[in-house]
């Protein structure tokens, strides 16, 4: 009889302890709870009449090959649909350079699948992404991580590292970066910051992965080039793009893309033959009538109207409940679904969100958004989701748990 099973687990997965933010959420079964937890995007945007006319005409002509194991690197419709998808963007590729992924999570596994050995390094700004640090620290690495600037990664600090890795023959297998409104903190990087991320992975011969679920989605300010189009500008061939529709569509469809060097691709696409082999047909027809049929710019604009919208008013009502003597300052992102809020260093918002679910409010501590070395006082908060009442209630009842977290301290 087997009485221990963790000692038959992998090497990778003994310690491995998945996603923190998945956790918190079996706090916030009450219906009464304002969350400003999850990433989610706002059902009010979900193309619902689009998705019904979609789904029939479909389901009328191709029934037969939707219920089918279909390509592995994806259906020709929503490949070319995304080549043109890119093209807005001034991003330029071929069939080759192309992979469909079952959602962007699943984009941020193969490429650590791909890339890391255990004890492999890799750079990453402070705070990130935690699905990024999750899918990556299964491959057992060693995480470098540098405190973002308000104008994006500092930049002076990654060629420190990268030099003081260089002397120690140590090169890192990637840097990993969220460019544009970065989840958590919601600050984009400038184009001189890319620029030179840039000259640094040419100097190093380190290559970028920029992940990208959040570009179409600004409200202010000019559009600031990608670092895939920078990268193809100078001919660089080093950086792997990631996407997701989740955002920009709806993530119960589970679809993204990999884009990048024809020899990453193939790989990617033997990765995904061991793994879920095909992403679902009717999932990418969903996404390639998204593109081409359901009004994409329009829609886009009205995710931007809308989102901008409750960005404004959350800034405004955060100005009006936590003023400068409560010593708390957040970021005021130009556009995606978060900022970053961060609270005085005394006290721990891991605390802080167990009393605000006392006040029938959430947020996610700001400890999971980092590879080591956690700063505790910080938290990330989720503006698209909740209603714009909400949003108003969700800040006065912050505010109370703070204020009465400080008057104990």
């Amino acid at each position: 009889m087997i009485t221990n099973w963790n000692d038959r687990f992998s090497d990778n997965i003994r310690e491995f302890e998945g996603y923190s933010i998945g956790k918190i959420m079996k706090y916030l079964n009450d219906p009464n709870i304002i969350s400003l937890a999850g990433g989610l995007p706002s059902p009010d945007m979900f193309l619902k009449t689009g998705m019904r006319i979609a789904s029939k005409q479909r389901l009328e002509e191709d029934i037969d090959t939707i219920m089918q194991y279909t390509s592995v690197p994806g259906e020709k419709s929503l490949v070319d649909a995304i080549i043109g998808f890119l093209a807005r963007d001034s991003i330029n590729i071929s069939p080759e350079n192309l992979i469909v992924t079952s959602s962007g999570q699943h984009g941020l596994d193969l490429t650590g699948r791909l890339f890391l050995n255990h004890g492999d390094t890799i750079i990453i700004d402070r705070p990130t992404f935690a699905g990024a640090i999750v899918a990556f620290s299964m491959q057992r690495i060693n995480i470098v991580g540098i405190d973002i600037e308000s104008d994006g990664a500092n930049v002076d600090v990654y060629e420190e590292k990268l030099e003081a890795m260089k002397k120690k023959g140590i090169k890192p297998k990637f840097m990993y970066a969220v460019p544009d409104f970065q989840n958590p903190s919601g600050i984009t990087c400038s184009k001189a910051k890319r620029e030179k991320l840039l000259d640094l992975s040419y100097k190093y011969d380190v290559p970028i992965i920029e992940d990208s679920p959040y570009r179409d989605l600004r409200y202010t300010g000019e559009t600031i080039p990608s670092i895939y189009e920078l990268d193809q500008k100078r001919d660089g061939n080093h950086v792997i793009g990631l996407y997701t529709f989740s955002k920009i569509f709806c993530p119960g469809i589970r679809v993204g893309f990999n884009i990048g060097p024809k020899e990453v691709i193939e790989r990617m696409i033997n990765i995904k033959e061991g793994n879920i082999l095909n992403t679902p047909k009717f999932n990418q027809d969903m996404c390639t009538e998204f593109l081409t049929t359901m009004g994409l710019e329009e829609h886009l604009e009205n995710c931007r109207n809308y989102y901008g919208d409750k960005l404004n008013l959350f800034l405004e009502t955060m100005e009006e409940y936590f003023p400068p003597e409560m010593g708390v300052t957040w970021t005021k992102p130009d556009g995606g679904l978060f900022l970053w809020v961060t609270v005085p260093e005394h006290i721990d918002t891991n605390d802080l969100f167990m009393d605000a679910l006392k006040y029938n409010v959430a947020f996610v501590p700001g400890d999971v958004f980092y590879g080591e070395n956690p700063a505790l006082n910080h938290m990330r908060i989720n503006y698209s989701f909740a209603s714009k009442d909400q949003l108003v209630e969700a800040v006065k009842r912050l505010s109370g748990c703070l204020r009465e977290r400080l008057s104990k301290s």
